[in-house]
């Protein structure tokens, strides 16, 4: 019988085999798998980030989950309701009738001209005051598709069934000062009178010339300079960008930001009690933050349909008078922009900037009385 023929195996082959073998019995992933997977966490980032930019529903007065209503409200025509507050005389022998617009972040609750102005001046002038709480505001409904015109319409239906007449006077003070230029393009035939107290500008409006409105929007605070840029060019992430706590968001208020008369005035407010962060905060946004404040940043510093630095005098051949009033150092609202809308419409605006004030200035002793009674003289 013939020998067996002997074979070597060295170490270094057997290594091989062995690798092959581990290799051959791996796990093997589908083809697609790391795709697939990326695609799954991009989804889930997308739905995450959908989720996180959408506002909560809000809590309607009087609905069954809501704020209960304490207010006086008229219903309007489209089945809205909005809350109002009277003060001054009885409107059935007021000889003057005046709607005051509240401004951002308060409500019906902070009228300051029927606040300040002294009793005996309402006496005496027959005065009758109506302040309202704007659309998503206090107790009036959100309104989720309200527009410049809207808001003017909104007076107006306001005024019809409170019964003020054919003509009353309108007082606008900050993002509601913005609104009077709403009324005064849509509805100036009803207008006996309009004082615009520190009106907010829409840094986009096309008539202010670009370098000086990117200037004003530049001093602005990095917080509010933000807020005003996303409320601009990507409203629907105004909700979260303004309850975010990655970046600055707005921060209008801030005292570090406010001129001497403006921390004056908030200190003397503060030590009374008086100040609408300390009483009214519970009845501002009681339906939310997006459907008062949000929505209110959208359509302020949004696309108008009408530029009011451009707007023909509305009272041609009729003798009404718009009075604009403003600080020169409001840190709020710039002076810079005021003046060129006050000078490209001076044959019908009446301009009254107030050396070293700011944005509170009618909290001062004794400017209530000052403002009515330029309103009520007209030219003077």
């Amino acid at each position: 019988m013939a020998a067996g023929t002997s074979r070597k195996i060295y170490a270094a082959s057997a290594r091989s085999h062995t690798r092959r073998a581990n290799k051959s019995s791996g796990l093997t992933l589908p083809s697609g798998f790391f795709p697939a997977v990326l695609l799954l966490l991009l989804a889930g980032l997308v739905a995450w980030g959908y989720q996180a930019i959408q506002p909560p529903p809000p809590k309607i007065c009087g609905s069954s989950d809501g704020p209960p209503v304490t207010a006086s409200r008229i219903q309007l025509r489209d089945g809205r309701h909005l809350a109002y507050q009277e003060r001054g005389v009885s409107k059935d022998v007021a000889k003057i009738k005046v709607v005051f617009i509240h401004g951002f972040d308060v409500c019906r609750l902070d009228d300051v001209i029927a606040t300040y102005t002294s009793p005996e001046l309402v006496e005496e002038l027959g005065i009758y005051f109506v302040s309202y709480d704007r659309p998503g505001y206090g107790e009036s409904d959100p309104h989720p598709s309200r527009t410049v015109k809207s808001q003017a319409l909104d007076i107006e239906e306001l005024a019809d069934q409170l019964g003020l007449g054919t003509k009353f006077y309108l007082i606008g003070y900050s993002l509601g000062g913005q609104i009077g230029w709403g009324c005064l393009k849509y509805i100036p035939h009803r207008l006996a009178g309009v004082t615009l107290l520190t009106p907010a500008s829409n840094y986009w409006w096309p008539g202010f010339p670009s370098n000086l409105s990117t200037e004003a929007l530049y001093k602005q605070p990095t917080c509010d300079y933000w807020s005003l840029r996303v409320a601009h060019y990507v409203p629907w992430l105004t909700h979260w960008w303004n309850t975010q706590n990655w970046f600055p968001s707005l921060g209008a208020t801030r005292p570090h930001v406010l001129c001497r008369e403006e921390r004056e005035v908030m200190a003397k407010l503060i030590a009374k009690g008086a100040s609408h962060r300390v009483i009214f905060h519970e009845y501002v946004r009681p339906q939310g933050r997006y459907e008062s404040l949000h929505r209110d940043l959208n359509l302020g510093f949004g696309t108008w349909e009408f530029d009011p630095v451009e707007m023909e005098n509305p009272f041609t051949g009729e003798e009404v008078y718009v009075h604009l009033w403003q600080g020169d150092e409001d840190t709020l609202v710039p002076a810079t922009l005021q003046r060129y809308i006050a000078e490209r419409h001076s044959s019908w605006i009446r301009y009254h900037e107030l050396t070293g004030s700011g944005h509170y200035f009618p909290h001062v002793d004794g400017m209530a009385d000052t403002i009515v009674k330029t309103m009520v003289n007209g030219k003077q």
